[in-house]
Parts: structure tokens; sequence; C-alpha cells
């Protein structure tokens, strides 16, 4: 016997969080890039979710317009209708992480180097110090295999900037950056409010390892500018990378998290462009859900982290 079909009113139409999130970000900022950054995706993310939303309405929700994403009277109307429900959400969201609940048994997280060095260990600190019940390790290593780790089960969540190819896990967004250029002290490119990649041509560089996903984008983008720098060092973490600049040996690409206020005065930053975007998240085993540790881990991580020293080019 085949199962009946229901009638059409019945169906349920599909919108998720994310997209109606989205919705309402583009309607108060009217800019993907910015919208993106308030949400801690990435522009194509952004970009993707509108057409879903759009696509499941069936008609178009926004017009663009000298650069900006101007809504229609009924995406107006959807946000104001939303208003009320993300003020409960938030309401929801506030309550729970100001219970007095501290978690006990064990939390495994693990990052690498750079983040591990410059960012967590505070916070690390603080999640400890708030749980005495619970046993947390924390552990260092290298992105590929720290992937191939979390798929694997051996760690409850990691703290990443690259976006793995890997059905074992999922990541959960942190923060959006764009790529600055580093320069030091004195540099005669200085001079510039914003660096451009043709700026660099002929200029003495210090680039990431091949195995970095950002290298190829970073070498996609000089190409376009018909740029050739001089390739003097290739360096595998950030915190090297920016050593060799602090050193004179050439300027760099890299991406602001998380150091770039801890720099030093011997090394000057600028925007760059044109835009190579870089995404932290929170990186899970996708087998199961995280525990309720690792969910107040990533709430505490995200309330303590300020993005205003990150600059981006749509500011």
């Amino acid at each position: 016997m085949h199962k009946p079909v229901s009638p059409p009113h019945e169906r349920r139409i599909g919108f998720t969080l994310r997209e109606l999130e989205v919705l309402r970000a583009l309607v108060e900022t009217g800019k993907t890039t910015t919208a993106a950054q308030r949400l801690g995706l990435s522009q194509p993310a952004v970009s993707r979710s509108l057409g879903q939303l759009e696509a499941q309405l069936g008609r178009q929700l926004f017009t663009r317009e000298g650069g900006r994403l101007l809504p229609n009277e009924e995406a107006l109307a959807i946000a104001e209708e939303l208003g009320p429900v993300f003020t409960a959400l938030q309401r929801i969201e506030t309550r729970a992480n100001h219970a007095p609940t501290s978690h006990s048994g064990a939390l495994r997280v693990v990052a690498p180097p750079t983040i591990a060095h410059r960012f967590m260990p505070r916070r690390v600190a603080r999640f400890t110090r708030e749980n005495p019940e619970l046993e947390v390790l924390f552990d260092v290593i290298a992105s590929d295999i720290l992937i191939s780790a979390i798929a694997e089960e051996n760690y409850d969540l990691g703290v990443i900037d690259t976006v793995p190819a890997h059905e074992g896990v999922r990541l959960e967004p942190l923060l959006a950056t764009e790529a600055i250029c580093a320069l030091p002290r004195g540099h005669h490119l200085a001079d510039k409010a914003v660096i451009r990649a043709q700026d660099l041509d002929g200029e003495p560089f210090i680039a990431a390892t091949r195995r970095h996903s950002s290298r190829a984008a970073i070498d996609r983008v000089l190409e376009r500018a018909g740029a050739r720098p001089k390739f003097v060092i290739e360096s595998s973490t950030t915190v090297a990378t920016a050593e060799f600049v602090r050193e004179g040996l050439g300027v760099a690409l890299m991406n602001p998290f998380p150091i770039i206020h801890q720099l030093g005065r011997d090394i000057e930053v600028r925007p760059f462009l044109p835009v190579v975007p870089y995404r932290a998240s929170f990186i899970l085993p996708s087998g199961r859900p995280p525990s309720a540790a690792a969910m107040a881990f990533m709430s505490m991580v995200r309330a303590s982290l300020d993005p205003s020293p990150y600059p981006s080019a749509d500011r």
C-alpha cells in the first residue's frame, strides 16, 4: 500500500534558523560582507543561505543597488515578524549562560600550535577554574592530524583556522577575518594605508608552506594581479612568519587571528586587497552531539572574544 501524500497545506516548509539569521542580518546591514562578519560566516555561506530561503519562498527578497542589498516589503515584513522570536532566543541563551552549572566528567580540547599557544591558554584556564570537578585535557597538534583525531573522536572539540573537507567532522563558526600584510617597522610600503597585491611585485616575501589552504588562495591573488614577489622563505606557523618579518627578511600575508595584538612595535600591519578570507571555527566529531561541557566551553570562548582587533576591509 502506498503511503498517502500529505496535502500541500500540511507540508512543513524547511526554513532553518541560520537562513532566518542571515535574512535579519542582511536587512539590518545591507551588505553580505558585514552580515558574514556579524554571524561568523563566509560571504559565500551568507549568499547561499539567502538563495536557499528565496528558493523556499519562490520569490526574491532583495534587490542589489550601488553595492548594497535593498530588502523589499516582504523581507522587511518577515524581519519584523522575527523580532520577537530572536528576542526570546536571546533570553533563553542568557539564562543558560548565567545558570550556575558546574560541569563534571572530562573535556578533551585540541588546537594547532599558533592558536594553542596564543589564544587558548587563558580561556582553558578560566573554564578549568569555573569547573573544578571537570577533568580537562588540552593538546597541541598540527592541523592535518587534528582533523583526523577529531573525526576519530579522540577529542571532544578543537579550534582551527582552516576549512577541512572531511565527512567525520563538522564546524561551528567562531570568527571571520581577512588577510593582513605584515611589514618590518620602517618598510617603504608602510606609507600606504592599504597594501594591494600589485604592491608586492618584486618584494622579499615570506610565504606559508604549501600544505596550508591559505597558500593556494594567496598565490591565486598574486598571480591575477601579475605580482611576483621574491620568495625568501616558507614558514609553517604564523608565529614563525611574524618573527621572520620582525627580523627584516621580508613582508608576509597572514591571518590576523589570533596574534595581531601580540606582534609588538617592530612589525607594522596594513589591510590587504583583494580580500583573502580566513575563518576560525570550532571543530567537532560529526558522529555524535557535543557534550554539555563542550557546548559551555564554546559559549564561553565566544563570549570572551573581542572581534575589534581583527581588521576587515569592510570597515
